[in-house]
């Protein structure tokens, strides 16, 4: 019987083993052919098409509707958008074993021992081409349920190492007494979070409310803030954060407490030729943000019999209920014939100082209909449940044309913590468009020019071979949207290019790639809005803001005439035989570069 490495070449066998050699002990495994897995990703080249009669709003197109794999798709996106997109967003199928997914006879095997391994490997290989496409502070967002959390969790933390940032928890629905057999609700689900280390969600507005300047401090306003760090003094990391506190102004003595430091260093602890990141105590004081106790019990012990006997009955100054002078603490004779203030000193920390306008986001997102009925302060994301997301199809289609549509107003919030006015929202499981109009109504809220790529599939099936979600509910969510007279949605304006994804064989690049398709590739490369293609002309042009985009399909003298007297900077030529144009050109003066490689270069990095 022949083994299940007999086929493999040497080569293939050796880098086999030194994967296995690199591969963590300890961690998710999955079946997978990681041969057949690192083939996958260049198998073939992709290319995109642009479907006129299914695009909306005349070009330039910002947004796009890309139908295909989302494979496919992130393959193409990692040669056009590597770096570019600052959240993603998916709500991936749970693996529930139902036919709501095209995909579940393939990747949902009954029978299979290892029944969750394609569908960990079908995620795994999607999430690892979409971190490539993240900013350097972008971040993707997963939702997911309760019972595929942790499988998940541990496969991101696979695709996306190093990347978590935590979770968020989601209510669904409201009430309802199910509870299992165990009787616990499954009413929500989760929203996992992870970054690229320059991320941060934007928070919610802080309350100043206790910000006040009783004593008419020039610096402004300002509150009472800890002065501690919880380090104990033996700890090393202590330094010289264990000493005694004085107030010069009454010669009151404080005792550090010990599980406790303060969070300054002294300078008489530490010595004059210390060097420090920050101030040292003596400073601040000087400074006048140390803010010392005006009322408070003050005792003077003046032997070390009275201050033994006042450590035995509990009379000394307390951190909560933790004595700060105890009988097994270093030089106890300090205390002898000082007065010690039982009151706490606190830092002045002015709110012009603030690091941080905002406060960080909450784990839990707040049902709508709870807002008036609890206190959600805490909570920056208020959300609607699974029921808008039904409402708002059946408002848009007429009829229920998805099902378990999420509701816009969750995706919207993500979007509106995650993003800035500018950035790039991609959706791969883009289903009925959700996350799309998300983005088409936090524009509308606050004049911002996100923009969106979302892909979705056909679903086409041999039971259903003329299905195509992403044609009838995807991308026409957003053409209905944008001719909606209904007056909730006539903010809303977002036209799109539809693309369509296609395989070309690397050797025939040259032969099946289409001048058109490597056009939009190049403008996407490049940044630039997508346009229409012309055929006729012997080299298309596209002067953007920052870039000018030159695709030569055939050699003209009037190019030379074009570019005589055109800023060069950033000028970029493109052409099937850049040899033949520079014969033409100065080839010195221009950047001049092949169709070829550099999509090629793009799509296998």
């Amino acid at each position: 019987m022949p083994g299940k490495y007999d086929d493999l070449t040497k080569s293939q066998l050796i880098e086999l083993l030194e994967k296995r050699d690199r591969t963590k002990k300890l961690g998710l495994v999955w079946e997978r052919d990681e041969l057949e897995a690192d083939a996958a990703v260049d198998e073939n080249f992709i290319a995109c098409e642009i479907i006129p009669e299914l695009s909306d709003k005349p070009a330039p197109w910002k947004n796009l509707v890309i139908e295909g794999d989302n494979y496919d798709a992130l393959r193409w996106l990692r040669m056009t958008h590597a770096g570019k997109v600052k959240c993603i967003y998916i709500d991936p199928p749970y693996n529930t074993g139902n036919k709501d997914w095209v995909y579940n006879d393939r990747y949902m095997d009954a029978d299979n021992r290892f029944r969750q391994s394609t569908w960990l490997e079908f995620l795994f290989r999607r999430l690892a081409l979409a971190r490539d496409l993240l900013t350097e502070d972008g971040v993707i967002l997963v939702s997911i349920n309760d019972e595929q959390r942790a499988l998940l969790e541990l496969l991101m933390d696979e695709a996306l190492p190093g990347m978590r940032i935590g979770t968020l928890v989601w209510r669904t629905r409201t009430g309802g007494n199910e509870g299992r057999e165990a009787f616990l609700s499954d009413n929500h689900e989760h929203i996992l979070a992870y970054g690229q280390r320059g991320f941060r969600f934007a928070g919610t507005e802080k309350s100043f409310s206790i910000y006040s300047n009783p004593d008419n401090d020039p610096r402004g306003d300002w509150t009472k803030g800890d002065l501690t760090v919880s380090v104990g003094f033996r700890d090393p990391r202590a330094g010289k954060g264990y000493y005694p506190l004085v107030d010069p102004e009454t010669d009151i003595h404080y005792p550090c407490n010990p599980d406790a430091v303060w969070r300054y260093a002294s300078r008489k602890a530490s010595g004059a030729d210390a060097r420090i990141k920050t101030k040292f105590i003596e400073e601040w004081i000087e400074l006048k943000q140390i803010v010392f106790p005006t009322e408070q019990r003050v005792a003077v012990w003046h032997t070390m019999e009275e201050l033994l006997e006042a450590i035995e009955d509990g009379e000394v100054p307390t951190s909560g209920r933790s004595p700060t002078i105890r009988k097994d603490l270093p030089d106890l004779n300090y205390w002898i014939g000082k007065k010690v203030g039982f009151g706490t000193p606190r830092f002045k920390r002015f709110k012009d100082q603030l690091r941080n306008p905002t406060s960080p986001l909450s784990s839990w997102i707040t049902p709508r209909s709870e807002i008036d009925t609890q206190d959600s302060s805490d909570n920056s994301i208020v959300s609607g449940t699974n029921d808008e997301g039904a409402k708002a199809i059946k408002s848009i289609f007429g009829e229920k044309s998805f099902n378990y549509a999420k509701p816009v107003s969750l995706i919207r919030e993500l979007l509106r913590q995650s993003t800035s006015l500018d950035d790039l929202v991609l959706d791969f499981f883009a289903g009925s468009a959700t996350t799309a109009q998300a983005v088409m109504e936090l524009n509308a809220e606050d004049s911002g020019d996100r923009r969106f790529i979302v892909v979705s599939s056909t679903e086409k099936t041999a039971d259903e071979p003329d299905k195509n979600l992403c044609r009838d509910v995807t991308a026409e969510r957003i053409r209905r949207l944008n001719l909606s007279s209904d007056p909730k949605y006539a903010e809303l304006i977002a036209g799109f290019a539809y693309l369509r994804t296609k395989d070309v064989l690397f050797e025939d690049i040259d032969y099946d790639l289409a001048p058109a398709e490597a056009w939009t590739a190049l403008e996407a490369l490049h940044d630039l809005a997508l346009t229409h293609y012309n055929a006729e002309l012997p080299y298309n042009v596209h002067e953007g803001e920052a870039v000018t985009l030159v695709l030569v399909d055939r050699f003209d003298s009037s190019l030379i005439s074009w570019l005589k007297g055109r800023e060069r900077h950033n000028l970029f030529i493109y052409a099937w035989a850049p040899g033949l144009i520079a014969q033409h050109l100065d080839s010195g003066a221009f950047d001049i570069r092949s169709v070829r490689e550099t999509l090629v270069k793009g799509f296998q990095q």
